[in-house]
Order: C-alpha cells, then sequence, then structure tokens
C-alpha cells in the first residue's frame, strides 16, 4: 500500500507542477492577462502548489514506511495541507465574488488590481488562525493520520476541547466559504438568467431577433466562459474536501471505529487529485488562457480563436456590406 500511494502521489505532484507552473508564467507574464481577476486565478496556483509542496515529504515517508522527522517533519506536512486547503477554500470564494461582480455589473463592476491584491491578502490571512494556532499548540494539534506517513489536525482525541476545535475549523475552513460561493454564484447565474429573459421578452416586442451588439455578446459569452472554468473548480472542491469534512467530523463527534487508515486516507488523496485540475480546467475553459497557450506552445495542440482576428474579420465583413450597398445605390 505504501508503494502504491507513493506512485500516485509521484503522479501528482509532477501533474501538479507542470500544470500550475504553467499557469504561473502564462498569466504572470502575459500583458493581455494582467488584470484584477487573473490575480486571483494566480493566488489559487500558488495554494495548489502549496500543496503539491507536502508530496516530496510524503514520498520519502511512504519508502520508509514511517514519517521522517517525526515533530517537525508532521508540523510542516500538516501545517502546508492546512494553508493550502484553507486558502483554496477562500480563493474559490473570492473568485465567485469577483465572478459576480464582472458579469452583473460589466461596467464599473470589476475589481482594479490594488482590491484584487487587498483580497489576495485576505486570503492569506484568512488561513493563518487554524494554521497557526495547531502548529504552536495554542489550539489543538498536528498528529500523524492514514499509514502514519501523513500528518493533519487532531479530530480524533476524545475530548471537548478537541471536538470545539474541529466544530470551528470546520466552519472556518469549510462552511463559510462554502455558503459565500454558493450565494454569489446563485446570483450569478439568477442575474443572466433574468437578463437574458428580459432581452427575448424586449426583442419580441419590438419584432427584432436580438436587442445585444455582436460585440457586447461576445464579451458577455467569454466572461461566462470565464465563470464556468470557476465553477468548474468550486464543483472539483466541493467533490474533493467534502468527503474529508466528512471524516474529520466523524473522528470528532462519530463512531471513531469507521475510520480506517484505508478510509482517512482517500479524502486525502482526492484533495491533492484536485491541486492538479485546477489548472487544467482554465486551460480546457478560459478563452484567453487557451489564446496563449496556442500562441506559446502550439504543440499542445490547443485550438482558440483569437479575439484579434474575430474583431478584424468583423469590421471586414462590415466594410464589404457597406461597400456592396453603396454599390447598389449608384
Amino acid at each position: 500500500m505504501h508503494l502504491m500511494l507513493a506512485m500516485i502521489y509521484f503522479v501528482l505532484m509532477n501533474t501538479s507542477l507542470i500544470g500550475n507552473g504553467i499557469v504561473l508564467w502564462i498569466f504572470g507574464t502575459s500583458k493581455s492577462l494582467r488584470n484584477g481577476s487573473n490575480m486571483f486565478i494566480i493566488n489559487l496556483a500558488i495554494f495548489d502548489l502549496l500543496m503539491m509542496c507536502e508530496m516530496p515529504m510524503f514520498l520519502v515517508n511512504s519508502f520508509s514506511e514511517r514519517l521522517v522527522g517525526y515533530g517537525l517533519g508532521c508540523s510542516v506536512y500538516a501545517a502546508l495541507g492546512s494553508m493550502s486547503g484553507i486558502g483554496g477554500a477562500i480563493s474559490n470564494a473570492v473568485i465567485a465574488f469577483d465572478r459576480y461582480r464582472t458579469i452583473s455589473n460589466p461596467l464599473d463592476g470589476r475589481l482594479s488590481r490594488v482590491q484584487a491584491a487587498l483580497l489576495i491578502c485576505l486570503t492569506w490571512l484568512w488561513t493563518m488562525p487554524f494554521t497557526l494556532l495547531p502548529l504552536f499548540e495554542i489550539w489543538g494539534r498536528y498528529i500523524p493520520e492514514g499509514y502514519l506517513t501523513t500528518c493533519s489536525f487532531d479530530y480524533l482525541t476524545d475530548d471537548q476541547d478537541t471536538r470545539v476545535f474541529v466544530g470551528c475549523i470546520f466552519t472556518w475552513a469549510y462552511a463559510i466559504p462554502m455558503i459565500f460561493i454558493c450565494y454569489f454564484y446563485a446570483r450569478l447565474f439568477g442575474h443572466v438568467r433574468q437578463h437574458e429573459l428580459m432581452l427575448k421578452n424586449q426583442a419580441r416586442k419590438m419584432n427584432v431577433e436580438s436587442l445585444t451588439a455582436n460585440r457586447n455578446e461576445k464579451a458577455q459569452a467569454v466572461e461566462m466562459r470565464i465563470a464556468k472554468a470557476a465553477f468548474t473548480i468550486f464543483f472539483l472542491f466541493v467533490c474533493a474536501w467534502t468527503p474529508y469534512a466528512i471524516v474529520t467530523m466523524i473522528g470528532a463527534f462519530g463512531d471513531r471505529t469507521m475510520l480506517t487508515p484505508f478510509v482517512t486516507m482517500v479524502p486525502a488523496v482526492c484533495c491533492k487529485i484536485v491541486s492538479c485540475l485546477d489548472p487544467w480546467v482554465y486551460a480546457i475553459s478560459h478563452p484567453k488562457y487557451r489564446q496563449e497557450l496556442e500562441r506559446r506552445l502550439p504543440w499542445m495542440g490547443i485550438k482558440e480563436v483569437d479575439d484579434n482576428a474575430s474583431t478584424t474579420e468583423s469590421k471586414a465583413t462590415v466594410v464589404v456590406d457597406q461597400a456592396a450597398g453603396n454599390g447598389g445605390d449608384s
């Protein structure tokens, strides 16, 4: 089992390093992608890379079949996991807020780079309490889990203090971000649906096909594709972290005999998988990111229509139409 887990984590480590490395490279060096919204994507990639930093330690532990550097090693491993997990959760909430503002208020809803930087600082501050408190054993502590080659916060000790700690970290790291994410995405998709119905009804009254200009339609479509990518990442976050949240709640409040080493390791592996999948979701769904990938890494075979090319083609079509109309008048 140790060898199999080591092989899985080795694949995940390389996948995460390549995927998130490309995200940082593309979003960090492309002028067309330097805006407030994309700063949140960079921030999420950094949190995902923090998760990847645990994996070399896990490989050493797995081949040794024990926790190397028990005290310090366990604390570092668990602190990295705590920071990346809590940071990923609140980053998804901030991305949901940004998508809602951008799409519901396209004229002045975009966050500036300064505003985005302040929200990013907030995500890092959000990770600190439940990372540092157990690290210094002020409240809670980090202990080995699973096959004793990984570490997490203590959710197994049968006392009131541990149960209160687990309840608080569950609320802070999982429930609150989840509530924000659900609220903003519900508002976003509700706004889009209401807007589309209003335009259709108005167009029907005026007996026209559409009230929106092509440029506005394309801009809205691009923003919706980015929103769908963000929602997909949120869905992956739910799939990965919900099992882990359930395991910790069972450990603190339920029947601990259900929590075999295998049962506790499966959610941990799921969390690592999500940190690897996040960048590839953007590779599939983010239009401008796909354009940059096609331009810089053409061997990846990504096909995405360039916005500039589309705009030039549209203008050319208008000129031709106007010329044809003038010719007809003469």
